[in-house]
């Protein structure tokens, strides 16, 4: 009896229970993750993570869909005096869903306000409202309420932590937590925003799930990247610039379906593993699939 004659919740069923084997997919799980925004220099915030979005999407069978992987945002380039703030991430896209790059973090002397994106980038020293992340993606930077010190990114999960303090040992904020997801068969966090910077301070450690903890300057200390492929903020430079900024992370784009379902057809670059009962496709770099 063709197929066409039961409900869907027959035929899921029915393909369960292996009555139907390589049956096309009709929907797949999706992990969709942007790119970190990069750290800003002098008394730098940290970059914001890049936007995440989880859920179940149809897929039109034998139609060709697009996938992009963010790129990291750039570090803050120029001079301690005339940087600009950190560099937007890159957007990742699985088909007609579109995850936004972080924002920059904050630069000494251009306003030292972080920049919004998917979450917001930590502030700069000095009192700064934070940058805004987007709803159901990310959250927003630090605020700012010091000087000598800087506010973290904002994560996937929490809100960039402000800055504290008064005076040389002000701490930086912290930049705020990732959120996990076993889409892969292993707990990961992902999008977790970078540190900020601090004078002779506590620097602010990077969010966990790829953010970058920030740099200080006395102890004269680097920031730390975003990590690559988890949307991570990268944390925000020294005071006196003697370190280059640091970027975000890139992101990555993970999709998957029941074993019991016919494999992509095609799946370009992606890598292919089966885990939990489910087959699944990760880019770590942009391409496309066809189911």
């Amino acid at each position: 009896m063709a197929n066409g004659l039961f409900n869907l919740k027959q035929v899921m069923q029915a393909v369960q229970q292996g009555g139907w084997p390589n049956q096309r997919t009709p929907s797949v799980e999706y992990l969709v993750v942007a790119g970190g925004g990069g750290g800003g220099l002098g008394y730098a915030g940290g970059g914001g993570a890049g936007g995440l979005l989880t859920g179940i999407d149809p897929v039109p069978n034998g139609q060709t869909l697009l996938v992009t992987v963010g790129a990291a945002g750039a570090g803050a380039t120029g001079t301690y005096a005339t940087a600009s703030a950190g560099g937007t991430g890159g957007n990742s896209v699985f088909s007609s869903i579109t995850a936004n790059g972080g924002g920059g973090g904050g630069s000494h002397n251009t306003n030292d306000a972080g920049v919004s994106g998917g979450s917001g980038g930590g502030n700069s020293h000095e009192t700064r409202l934070a940058a805004q992340g987007i709803a159901g993606q990310g959250n927003a930077g630090g605020v700012s309420t010091s000087i000598l010190s800087a506010s973290g990114g904002g994560g996937a999960g929490t809100v960039g932590l402000p800055n504290s303090g008064t005076g040389n040992t002000s701490p930086a904020g912290a930049g705020g937590a990732g959120i996990a997801s076993a889409i892969t068969g292993t707990v990961t966090v992902y999008a977790g925003g970078g540190g900020g910077a601090s004078y002779q301070g506590p620097v602010g450690a990077g969010g966990v799930g790829g953010g970058g903890a920030g740099g200080s300057s006395s102890p004269d200390a680097a920031a730390v990247a975003g990590t690559v492929n988890t949307g991570g903020g990268g944390g925000g430079t020294n005071s006196s610039g003697t370190f280059p900024s640091k970027s975000g992370g890139s992101g990555i784009v993970i999709i998957r379906h029941p074993v019991a379902y016919a494999d992509a057809t095609s799946y370009s670059p992606a890598t292919k593993t089966t885990a939990n009962g489910y087959t699944i496709y990760t880019f770590l770099a942009s391409g496309t699939i066809t189911f």
